[in-house]
């Protein structure tokens, strides 16, 4: 009997885990979550090394902070060093299942710095630092979806750069992204590069919205605004495939597909629950299409693998239940398109604030090896 993630996997899901630690790489945990839980990719962020690197229990990375410490290293070029050389590590873990799948999965994802957010030129330049020093062809280097993000998403895939673009959370920016790929891609065609060699996602964020549009809902209290709690993270997530599906089946992108290109994937992010009393693979068993990533908190992929109950495609039939709820969300006087850029706006701070606690514990740490 088929485990519920083989089942999402057949049903065109690639399974991602969101999370990334040398202790999970040493121990063979990654190896085993890929033959166990049908996980083909990892994505990771600075919260998410934050948590690795500063792990009191985690005594992997002492060696690596002491030999950089002895050679005068600061804090962010320590970080750069043993991150690159985790997801490198994690690379070569997945490189059969980028091979045994036509180099579409067996991804694994890096970010630019947080701090660079709104610099359009200071992402470029790191993220071709960061191909560059992974120099692992399954590397996905991460961009944000802010506006300065945009043209620093043309110019790597421009370069051949395959990139993981992050914090998506309205369809308005979704377009955006989509044109920025396909900008890049006609740039790289034009410079003759193979296009069937760059690849991409566009990760768009799911519980989030739901978190910011349920207190909105609350605060308004009526019968008709409680009843449209929940809804908006799946109905939005669902607009945005068929969004995707639009794009990628028009004249633009065809002749770029011609021209052997790849489709940018969308990317379920966020897809941990935060509300208890939801189903806890509510935004698993919802959001189930072909050619999507869904990628997972640890505890998610358990639930999932434990009890989900997967019935095939749950988004390309629901269009019209989704722009239903968006009409009831107006109705209402929720106002999405302020929801959509709080939640931008909290999550550049949030990896930024993540990133700077990052770099004074490592500087910490260096200080007390010298």
């Amino acid at each position: 009997m088929s485990t519920p993630t083989a089942q999402l996997s057949a049903a065109g899901v690639s399974i991602w885990l969101d999370d990334l630690s040398r202790t999970r790489i040493t121990s063979g945990n990654l190896a085993e979550l890929i033959e166990s839980r049908n996980i083909v990719g990892v994505t990771t962020n600075p919260t998410i090394f934050a948590n690795a690197i500063t792990n009191p229990d985690d005594t992997s990375y002492d060696g690596q902070v002491a030999e950089l410490a002895g050679r005068g290293a600061s804090a962010e070029e320590a970080i750069f060093e043993a991150t690159t050389q985790d997801v490198r590590d994690a690379l070569d873990i997945f490189r059969p299942v980028w091979e045994a799948t036509s180099h579409v999965d067996g991804r694994v994802s890096i970010e630019v710095s947080p701090d660079l957010a709104h610099d359009t030129d200071g992402t470029i330049a790191q993220a071709k630092e960061l191909w560059a020093k992974v120099d692992r062809p399954n590397l996905l280097v991460k961009i944000p979806a802010t506006k300065a993000g945009l043209p620093a998403i043309t110019a790597a895939i421009a370069a051949g750069i395959s990139v993981n673009v992050t914090l998506i959370f309205s369809l308005e920016r979704y377009g955006e992204v989509m044109d920025a790929y396909l900008t890049g891609l006609e740039q790289a065609k034009a410079a003759g590069i193979d296009l069937s060699s760059i690849h991409s996602v566009a990760s768009f964020f799911v519980s989030r919205v739901d978190t910011e549009t349920d207190a909105r809902l609350n605060a308004i209290g009526t019968d008709e605004a409680l009843a449209l709690r929940s809804k908006a993270g799946l109905a939005n997530a669902r607009l945005a495939y068929e969004l995707y599906e639009q794009v990628f089946a028009g004249d633009r992108a065809a002749a770029l597909l011609a021209a052997g290109a790849n489709a940018q994937r969308p990317l379920w992010a966020s897809t941990g629950v935060k509300d208890p009393a939801l189903p806890d693979t509510l935004y698993v068993t919802g959001l189930v299409a072909a050619n999507v990533v869904n990628t997972m908190p640890e505890k998610t992929l358990e639930a999932t693998f434990d009890h989900a109950v997967v019935t095939g495609d749950t988004i390309t039939g629901g269009y019209e239940g989704a722009r239903a709820v968006f009409a009831g969300l107006e109705a209402v006087g929720i106002d999405f398109v302020d929801v959509t850029q709080v939640l931008e706006d909290e999550g550049v701070a949030k990896f930024i604030d993540s990133w700077h606690d990052l770099l004074a514990q490592v500087a910490e740490g260096l200080e007390a090896q010298r």
